[in-house]
């Protein structure tokens, strides 16, 4: 293996404790008491229409207010879901929470691998976080659906991704994340090795030729040492 390429939120990044200071922050500006449970139900609706943006059935543009027009209309509260939204990228890119072992297998892998981001997340907010989190020295470039046109699983953003990696070779490739729809099924698509980030142990599906698994970070590295 040669190359390694890395998904961001919940691999990197833990997306989920962003996410939660994020949406309370932003439910205060628009006005809205938060609640414990409201970053669940937000999350709930979250997580389904990105599955339908993998999936091709709605934008990216649709996406990003719907989701707060979404949470309102099961609060019952009249908000701008525009405007919700706008809050929240600027919430959400202040927020660069790592993943246990993130950084000290970054530092073991970046002299050894060559290694790139690959993301779905919204391009001026996953740049950010990068920036404050300072990982951006750790990897060759970054790719991110909204720049790229595609959003993983596509095909077509791995194609682009692998366009732009000098030397590329896709049987010395690996695709390291969480997500089963966009990250592991994005590396079959593309033809490309495979290892799921799966820190709750969770079954692994079947009919998914998934090629490791990773339950914590710091593994990884003897994980990718196996596979050459």
């Amino acid at each position: 293996m040669k190359t390694i390429l890395f998904d961001l939120d919940d691999t990197i990044f833990d997306f989920k404790a962003s996410e939660r200071v994020a949406i309370l922050r932003t439910m205060e500006q628009m006005g809205i008491e938060p609640s414990q449970e409201l970053p669940g139900l937000y999350s709930q609706i979250n997580d389904h229409l990105w599955k339908l943006l993998e999936k091709g059935e709605i934008t990216r543009e649709q996406l990003l207010p719907r989701r707060f027009e979404q949470l309102f209309a099961q609060l019952g509260i009249d908000r701008s879901g525009q405007v919700a939204q706008g809050f929240y990228e600027q919430n959400l890119s202040q927020q660069a929470h790592l993943v246990d072992g993130a950084l000290e297998t970054l530092q073991s892998l970046a002299g050894e691998y060559e290694l790139y981001l690959v993301t779905n997340g919204t391009a001026s907010v996953q740049e950010r976080r990068i920036a404050i989190a300072g990982l951006g020295s750790f990897f060759r470039q970054v790719f991110i659906s909204q720049r790229l046109g595609y959003p993983k699983p596509q095909r077509a953003f791995f194609e682009r991704c692998f366009a732009a990696i000098p030397g590329f070779e896709r049987e010395q490739t690996v695709i390291v994340g969480d997500s089963l729809s966009s990250d592991m099924l994005g590396g079959i698509n593309a033809g490309i090795a495979t290892c799921w980030f799966n820190p709750g142990g969770l079954p692994r599906p079947e009919g998914m030729p998934i090629d490791r698994e990773c339950r914590a970070l710091p593994e990884l590295p003897g994980i990718l040492r196996q596979m050459e």
